[in-house]
């Protein structure tokens, strides 16, 4: 029997307001503990409140938030105790050296002496420590407030927009380390409206809209509710050849594209599909299942909510144990 995940961080019915302004909307959330979530969705969608919720820094108008059973309002220092955060824009002490910064943060968290090199190192800011924060770069602040958030080796990790003005190599060690951490039992919630940055590291996707969550779980789980008729992309040597698929049975649509997509009913039909087309003479030279992306994904999404129009603030049940067993 696969044993369930302990929940982590948990939103229920959570709204806030800044004057007429409702951020965020009757939002309910289920993160398990040692998984990656994804706030997904346009500037505006409520993700940054979201992070300031769970950190206690901003009070709810309504509902409960846990985070590993403590109310971050009633239990704000033993919450913030547990967490990392790189806010959008990092505040640095510009008129101190790289390493003096990390050195109070080490202070504040009674973070041992060897954990400044080694944060320092991981995000590739080692060389640049003896200068002022006043002379680094976007990317290098900003691999600095990666680094300082995890100097005291939090459980949570909570990060709005990290790769912002990140450099290639800089960016991987983010994603690197998102893996690291959910792998070994960490909790990382990352809110981003970049969508290849969740590709591949998201054990659940909480599609954020006007302050509440659209819809909520893993993204194959969502792929299969959103995307049921498969692509496949087609080719042949002579491409007239390939205008009879429109009409044939299963085939839901066809569009050129620099080769044609083919929308069809099922992917189980396709071999009798080659196997038609090559009997009828066509050359095929490229035959290839159209695997779904992030990017299809979310608007593909988008559009269908868009058209059930559903109310405002439930997410839709989120798995409890996406990867399987706990680390």
């Amino acid at each position: 029997m696969t044993p369930q995940m302990t929940t982590g961080i948990q939103l229920d019915g959570v709204s806030r307001s800044f004057g007429e302004i409702r951020a965020v909307d009757n939002l309910t959330i289920d993160v398990p503990q040692g998984s990656v979530a994804v706030l997904l969705g346009p500037n505006g969608a409520g993700k940054t409140t979201t992070v300031r919720l769970i950190t206690g820094s901003l009070r709810p108008d309504a509902g409960s938030i846990s985070i590993f059973g403590l109310d971050p309002v009633e239990d704000g220092q033993a919450v913030r105790q547990r967490c990392g955060v790189v806010p959008p824009k990092p505040a640095l002490y510009d008129r101190l050296t790289g390493r003096s910064n990390l050195e109070y943060a080490a202070m504040i968290w009674d973070a041992p002496p060897e954990a400044i090199d080694e944060a320092a190192e991981r995000f590739a800011i080692d060389d640049a420590l003896h200068l002022k924060v006043a002379g680094y770069s976007t990317g290098m602040r900003t691999r600095l407030a990666l680094a300082r958030a995890v100097l005291h080796d939090p459980d949570i990790l909570l990060l709005d927009e990290p790769t912002a003005g990140l450099d290639p190599e800089s960016a991987r060690a983010v994603l690197d380390l998102i893996r690291e951490l959910a792998g070994s039992g960490r909790t990382v919630i990352m809110a981003t409206h970049l969508l290849h940055e969740a590709e591949g590291i998201a054990d659940q996707v909480i599609l954020m809209g006007a302050g509440s969550a659209r819809a909520a779980g893993h993204p194959l789980d969502l792929a299969a509710r959103y995307m049921k008729d498969p692509v496949v992309i087609i080719d042949a040597e002579d491409r007239q050849s390939l205008s009879s698929l429109e009409s044939r049975d299963g085939v839901i649509g066809t569009s050129w594209n620099g080769a044609l997509h083919m929308t069809i009913e099922s992917i189980e039909i396709l071999p009798d599909l080659v196997a038609e087309l090559v009997n009828d003479g066509v050359r095929l030279t490229r035959i290839e299942p159209m695997a779904a992306t992030l990017e299809h994904l979310y608007f593909e999404m988008q559009r269908q909510l868009r058209e059930q129009a559903p109310p405002p603030g439930v997410a839709q049940q989120l798995p409890r144990n996406p990867k399987g067993s706990p680390p």
